[in-house]
């Protein structure tokens, strides 16, 4: 009889054993179980965690960087504008003092629509770098420099995206925050009768200009710094133009990078996913078989002890 109690007792623990599996869909149901392979699954499913984190800051970068795009796209048109408007202001005999006046406003216009978009921001991030690195090359020049007239060069404007679930162990892509304001400042680039010195284009004689830069910017933060028509040729808006293709260039690059490692890392994530589900996943048809079968032998373990039961009663009948 006791023996019979054991045993509908262990069909019992594995009939509930065999519904839980089958409710949670997972193999291991308590740590007792498998305690190996349950540290394997807890390791699995924190890196595959680690691995959604890092593919959100991969799109928050790719975000980033296509504001960043459009921004540049927008400067460049910018800059078009007004080399179109040094022609129609000095190619055109036809344009009077009234038209070239008003060819000038707009010119100066969009010099502090330049500046006001290099001062842009993406959820409080700076998009552009207002200074540039100091890259100290072997010949003591900067190659990244676009020749900005601004002492604080040697920031480092250079975003680490991480691109795996090790963090800034694994392997990481580095973007770059367009260096816009530089792009916009050109050394030697003299205006037709003045020399420039500093970034607000203040006029300076050659004496006044000994031992410094020869610099003038496209972007001002004020109108009443901005440049004339008459005070820049057209090769100003020539390389102008030609910097800020190269940093949407620089920044295509970028986007290319960071769609390359959002999908390795969804294929990772995917893969991780697969093995965790061969690690801790339940078969089932293999359970449902193991819940008919335990169902079945608890219900013979019950009908044994109610036979069992019966037979001392009818012993105890014979015995009266």
């Amino acid at each position: 009889m006791q023996r019979l109690a054991t045993t509908s007792e262990k069909n019992q623990d594995a009939l509930q054993t065999s519904i839980k599996r089958l409710a949670s869909g997972k193999k291991i149901v308590g740590g007792a179980q498998d305690p190996g392979t349950l540290a394997v699954s807890m390791k699995v499913n924190a890196a595959i965690n680690r691995l959604s984190g890092a593919q959100n800051n991969i799109r928050n970068a790719i975000g980033f960087m296509e504001v960043q795009d459009g921004l540049l796209e927008t400067a460049g048109k910018i800059v078009m504008r007004m080399s179109e408007l040094k022609g129609y202001a000095s190619q055109d005999p036809l344009k009077g003092e009234q038209d070239i006046a008003s060819y000038n406003n707009e010119f100066k216009d969009l010099q502090v629509q330049l500046h006001a978009i290099s001062q842009l921001d993406f959820n409080g991030m700076s998009l552009f770098a207002n200074y540039v690195s100091d890259g100290q090359g072997g010949s003591g020049s900067d190659e990244m420099k676009f020749n900005a007239g601004s002492t604080d060069a040697g920031l480092d404007h250079t975003l680490d995206i991480y691109t795996s679930s090790q963090g800034s162990a694994g392997s990481k892509v580095s973007i770059h925050k367009s260096a816009l304001l530089s792009a916009l400042t050109l050394t030697g680039a003299k205006g037709i009768d003045q020399t420039w010195s500093t970034t607000d284009n203040t006029s300076l004689t050659a004496g006044e200009l000994a031992g410094t830069n020869d610099v003038l910017t496209l972007a001002v933060d004020d109108i009443s710094k901005a440049l004339t028509l008459s005070q820049v040729s057209s090769g100003v808006f020539e390389k102008a133009l030609e910097n800020v293709v190269f940093l949407r260039a620089q920044n295509g690059g970028g986007l290319s990078r960071l769609s390359f490692a959002a999908e390795s890392l969804l294929t990772q994530e995917t893969n991780m996913r697969s093995a965790l589900g061969r690690i801790e996943d339940v078969d089932i048809a293999a359970e449902a078989a193991n819940l008919s079968k335990y169902t079945i032998l608890m219900q013979a373990s019950a009908a044994m002890v109610a036979q069992a039961n019966s037979t001392n009663d009818v012993a105890l009948m014979l015995l009266r």
